[in-house]
């Protein structure tokens, strides 16, 4: 393999470390738009007033802002409302961020143009995107989907949740993926349909409970890593509207060091409708159930820059692993 990738419940008494999840699940599929509100105001950038970097001595990329003159803020337009009622004739307020897990104590000066408060930050508080639902457990109703974190672009910082969704979406059209550039899923993000919430962003996916209707679905047993054979599989994806079709693969190789992260083992896509669409893998296609043998095997997590039709996957227990740690809804 090439070495550039990309990165794409009855409650029970139970021994510890023995873990209960379903063996039967309802496979995904979905494309799925994602919505996440973060757990503090990110700063990704600087923008100068005027004609200088005012925040930059300060503050750093990544930092998160939690409290300005010891009033909370979570969102953009409350960072703003505080400001521009508690800024003082110094033309700065106080800032507590979090920097590298630590809480720091810091000034943030300020400049005016146009009579308007400037910080010189550009902030997130939250993020959008697309993926693919892997799982659903119908007893417990929590979802597995993507099979890798969420990283913010700006830092290659993993997103810490506050809350969240996971919302309905259409597949527009593809732009094709070609050997050194990863194309995409280009869609549609039904904002007012949401069908789960999301619970936490970790490096094995992103986890929550389902909230709409099930999907009227056979269920799908599970399958262990030690069972997964080098030889032809299935992905199920959605390319067009939300109409999802399985397209075969191979499996290349597995990796025993790897069994528990985002590339336990490889793959190929040889489906040719699929390669005619899709030119091999494509970002959005994170998450897209792997069947084999009639049993769900894993995930696509990642796919090598400068051979698109090459990809890893997540095992399928990974994610039941990490997703069974939320518990069992009782809604």
């Amino acid at each position: 393999m090439k070495k550039f990738i990309y990165s794409l419940f009855i409650i029970l008494i139970l021994p510890i470390n023995i873990l209960a999840y379903s063996k039967f699940v309802i496979p995904g599929g979905e494309s799925i738009g994602i919505k996440i509100n973060s757990d503090g105001l990110i700063v990704v950038g600087y923008y100068k007033v005027n004609k200088e970097y005012i925040a930059k001595d300060n503050i750093k990329i990544g930092d998160k802002i939690t409290k300005i003159n010891n009033k909370e803020v979570s969102s953009i337009s409350e960072l703003k409302n505080v400001i521009d009622d508690n800024v003082t004739d110094k033309l700065s307020v106080d800032v507590e961020l979090i920097r590298n897990n630590k809480i720091v104590n810091t000034t943030l000066k300020l400049g005016v143009e146009d009579n308007i408060y400037k910080t010189g930050l550009y902030i997130k508080d939250s993020i959008t995107g697309l993926g693919t639902l892997t799982y659903i457990d119908p007893v417990s109703k929590i979802y597995g989907a993507l099979g890798h974190e969420i990283l913010l672009s700006e830092t290659n910082d993993r997103i810490e949740v506050k809350d969240g969704n996971i919302l309905s979406s259409k597949v527009t059209s593809i732009t094709k993926s070609r050997n050194g550039s990863v194309g995409s899923k280009n869609a549609s993000i039904l904002y007012n349909e949401k069908i789960g919430n999301i619970s936490k962003n970790t490096n094995s996916g992103i986890y929550g409970f389902y909230t709409s209707n099930l999907p009227n679905k056979n269920t799908i047993e599970i399958e262990t890593f030690n069972n997964i054979k080098k030889n032809e599989a299935y992905i199920l994806t959605v390319t067009k509207n939300n109409e999802i079709k399985k397209y075969k693969i191979n499996i290349i190789d597995k990796y025993n060091n790897k069994k528990n992260t985002q590339k336990a083992f490889s793959f190929e896509v040889v489906d040719s409708e699929l390669l005619n669409k899709t030119g091999g893998i494509v970002q959005g296609m994170s998450g897209s159930p792997i069947i084999q043998n009639d049993k769900l095997i894993g995930a696509v997590t990642n796919v090598v820059i400068d051979n698109v039709k090459l990809g890893y996957a997540i095992s399928i227990v990974t994610m039941l692993e990490e997703g069974d740690k939320l518990g069992i809804n009782l809604n």
